[in-house]
């Protein structure tokens, strides 16, 4: 699928690896809407590149039409990125003093890693589904994050596991439902990425982290996740998916 002549979505897209895919995309010939709620960053990749910045709270539908309604307003809109973040709660399942975890804490972090990500996923769906089918049908692709720690979590990430864990389980069944209408759904499932997001704790997590990584010796970077999403974009061959981003590493229990 050609990316230029096409209008794309980035949810999440003034933070570390939507920055990355944002610029990526607009470099690709992409008309691009940053959707997040970043204001600073998000306005000044808009003045630094002539992408658009619209406000957008993931877990609302309204917010998330709005800006599928400008990405669709400046061309067609085949290509949805889901990036973002959000509070995630930890801690094990039953704590030193005997206490369980606590629900709303759970219930939370499921809303922002997973709910969310459906929502984003349906909603564009719908609005790539009106845009008239390219070679072979296709109407365009889908891109949602997940983690390793989907796969294995560490002792404390229960429920930002979980959510991790729903978005790989949502994957193929997506693509399956989205398969009729010419639309791809992959999923990126990252493993340590140094993204600006660490601030000043970045020197440490790459020296905690780098070490235990097979190959290569560090962590990730968001230029790498951007150029993993602009390949499965591109290749349309490339449906019901998870791609796993992490320089062969595996979480240890702790």
């Amino acid at each position: 699928m050609q990316i230029a002549g096409s209008s794309a979505i980035v949810v999440g897209g003034a933070g570390g690896l939507g920055e990355a895919t944002v610029r990526r995309l607009h470099a690709a010939g992409a008309k691009v809407v940053v959707a997040d709620l970043a204001d600073d960053k998000g306005k000044a990749l808009e003045s630094e590149l002539g992408v658009r910045y619209v406000p957008t709270d993931a877990t609302s539908e309204e917010s998330v039409n709005a800006a599928i309604a400008e990405a669709a307003s400046l061309a067609p809109l085949r290509i949805s990125v889901d990036t973002h973040g959000g509070p995630a709660s930890g801690g094990r399942l039953i704590g030193k003093d005997g206490s369980p975890l606590d629900l709303e804490g759970f219930k939370k972090t499921i809303e922002f890693y997973l709910t969310a990500v459906f929502n984003v996923m349906r909603l564009a769906a719908a609005a790539i589904a009106k845009s008239e089918p390219l070679e072979e049908g296709a109407r365009g692709a889908i891109v949602n994050t997940a983690s390793i720690a989907g796969y294995e979590g560490q002792i404390g990430q229960l429920p930002y596991s979980a959510a991790k864990g729903g978005v790989l389980g949502m994957t193929l069944v997506a693509a399956r439902d989205l398969s009729p209408l010419g639309i791809r759904v992959n999923t990126i499932a990252p493993g340590t990425i140094n993204t600006p997001a660490y601030g000043k704790a970045a020197d440490q997590l790459e020296q905690y982290w780098g070490p235990q990584v097979p190959f290569p010796k560090r962590m990730g970077r968001s230029t790498e996740y951007a150029q993993l999403a602009q390949s499965i974009i591109e290749n349309d061959y490339l449906n019901g998916e998870i791609i796993r981003l992490d320089g062969a590493l595996r979480f240890p229990p702790k």
